[in-house]
Parts: structure tokens; C-alpha cells; sequence
């Protein structure tokens, strides 16, 4: 999977280790691969707090962190400095500096990338994070073709040796035509791979069940409500691209039933991040146990084989 020999399907998602600071920490927990970041060109300090709010009745949360990190030259000069104690595929996310103009934005990605790149098993473009204003707009193609193909040849250029796999984030409020622009797209610029989702600004027919003062928070929407926009993106996804590039699914899996339910619907990999917050450090442990349970019990020799097995019905 993205070149790279992985223990087992289940990851930590962007957002929790901004600065690359516990990839150690949440190997030793359990989690076959750790994306870091939100990273981009220069250090800011995000929004103003409070920014991060737990709905516990509905099991998830609303962010508006506004990309909070030490910038890209720190975060390098960590990752080259570090001794790791497992080896782990470390997948770098990166992002544009909030007091950068759209016009200067691809400039900024290829920043970061000349500094991460190196230190990357993969690299994916966010430009679907709800809380820097006008990021989302670039994933329309016109300005998501020149962005990324600019973050390709900066990667190619940085690390001759070894081609770095390269992924885009896209948002779960994308209308369908768009996550099929947005497949075809990566299809045409041979992208190694899409996650579906970062966050959603939508709270309507979410089912919520939290203080109205919480859920009128501004930000993006992460954990249980956001699972079936999330899935239903996914299986669109896979019914474009097939297994021709790899799928990430993230976005409100909880337990071993919605990791394998991501698998069947053509995730290879699976992440999360607000379940690790309601459900504890040995989240992991029991959802990895739980998805061995699942392929044992079902007619397929390997994960890889259960990959997208929904569509060949």
C-alpha cells in the first residue's frame, strides 16, 4: 500500500499530532500508520481559543484549530532528527499559511514540500479543512490541477531517489459532481491516492443531540455524525476510480464494523482520530482485534481482497 509494507489497515488521522511530536507514542498505542500535520509553510498560532469542542452526546466534536503549528522547517528538522523506536509509514499532511493570498498558495505548498518531502512515506495536499478562509476553494480543479501537479514535481525535484506517493483531503460537503471532478482529476495527474473526509461544516440531518450553544460552534463537524456522508462519498469514490488509486476512508468509524464496512466499500486504509478521544488508548487494540474477527468470518483470504468487495456484488 503506497509502496509500503504496512502492519495493518487502521492509522492515526491529521489533526491530533500537528507538530510530529508523538509518532512514537501512537505507534506504541496501535495505530499502523501516523499522518502529522497539518503542516504548512510558516508557523502560526491558529485561531483564538476556544477552538475545540466535544459533543458528547453525539460522540463527536467541532474544531476550528485553524491549522496551529510550528511551521514547516521545525516540523522537518523534527522528523529528520528523530530515532524512531518502530518503524512506521509516517504520512505527511500539509497545508496553505493562513495570511497567505489563494495567488500565493501554491508557492506556500511547494514550501513545505521541498522541506517534508524527504521525511515522508506520503504526502497528502489539504486544501479541504473548513478553518482557513478560502482553502476549500482550491479544490475546484482549475486551481486543484496547477496545485497539485506543482506539489509533484517539487517532491520529484526534492527527493530524486524514490518517488514520494502523493494524496489529496477532499471535504464531505463537496456536491457528487465534484468528488468526481476531483476523482478523475487525480486519475489524470496519476495521484496516488484520495482521503475521504476531513470535516464537515454541515449540521443539518445530523442527528444532534447536543446543547444548540455547541452545535451552533463554528467549524468542522468530526465523529459519529459525519459517518455516513463520509461512507457515501467513499463508495462514490470507488464506483470512479476502482482500485486504480488508493482510497482513505476517515470520518466517524468508531468501531471494527465501520473500518470493515470503509474496507467493503474500497478503503484500503482507514483512519481515525475522534473515536480516539471518546474510546481511549486501547481503542486501537480492540478495533484491530475486532476487524481480524470480521475477516476471519467472511469469505475473503486477506484484507487486500476485501477491498471494495461491496461493488463486485
Amino acid at each position: 500500500t503506497l509502496g509500503r509494507r504496512m502492519h495493518g489497515p487502521f492509522g492515526l488521522a491529521a489533526g491530533f499530532d500537528k507538530n510530529a511530536v508523538a509518532v512514537d507514542g501512537m505507534t506504541m498505542l496501535g495505530f499502523d500508520h501516523v499522518e502529522i500535520g497539518t503542516v504548512t509553510a510558516e508557523p502560526q498560532p491558529g485561531n483564538p481559543k476556544k477552538r475545540l469542542f466535544r459533543l458528547v452526546g453525539d460522540r463527536a466534536l467541532i474544531n476550528r484549530m485553524g491549522f496551529n503549528n510550528e511551521g514547516s522547517a521545525a516540523v522537518s528538522a523534527r522528523l529528520a532528527a528523530r530515532n524512531p523506536v518502530f518503524r512506521t509509514t509516517v504520512g505527511v499532511n500539509i497545508g496553505k499559511t493562513k495570511a497567505v493570498p489563494e495567488e500565493g498558495a501554491i508557492a506556500d505548498y511547494v514550501t513545505s514540500t521541498e522541506r517534508l518531502a524527504a521525511h515522508a512515506d506520503y504526502l497528502v495536499v489539504n486544501v479541504s479543512s473548513p478553518n482557513t478562509p478560502g482553502l476549500r476553494d482550491l479544490q475546484a480543479v482549475g486551481h486543484l490541477r496547477p496545485l497539485l501537479t506543482a506539489v509533484r514535481e517539487a517532491a520529484d525535484r526534492t527527493v530524486p531517489g524514490r518517488r514520494v506517493p502523493l494524496l489529496v483531503k477532499i471535504a464531505p460537503d463537496l456536491a457528487d459532481e465534484d468528488v468526481d471532478a476531483v476523482a478523475d482529476l487525480a486519475l489524470e495527474l496519476g495521484l496516488d491516492g484520495i482521503i475521504a473526509t476531513n470535516t464537515t461544516i454541515a449540521r443539518d440531518g445530523l442527528g444532534l443531540t447536543s446543547e444548540p450553544s455547541l452545535t451552533k460552534e463554528t467549524g468542522g463537524l468530526s465523529g459519529q455524525p459525519l459517518k455516513a456522508r463520509s461512507l457515501e462519498v467513499l463508495r462514490r469514490l470507488y464506483a470512479r476510480v476502482g482500485d486504480r488509486i488508493t482510497l482513505i476512508g476517515v470520518g466517524g468509524i468508531e468501531s471494527p464494523d465501520d473500518a470493515w464496512e470503509r474496507i467493503l466499500a474500497g478503503a484500503t486504509l482507514v483512519q481515525g482520530y475522534s473515536g480516539f478521544i471518546y474510546q481511549g488508548p486501547f481503542w486501537c487494540r480492540a478495533l484491530h482485534r475486532g476487524l481480524a474477527q470480521r475477516l476471519a468470518a467472511s469469505p475473503y483470504a486477506t484484507l487486500a481482497d476485501a477491498v471494495g468487495a461491496e461493488h463486485r456484488k
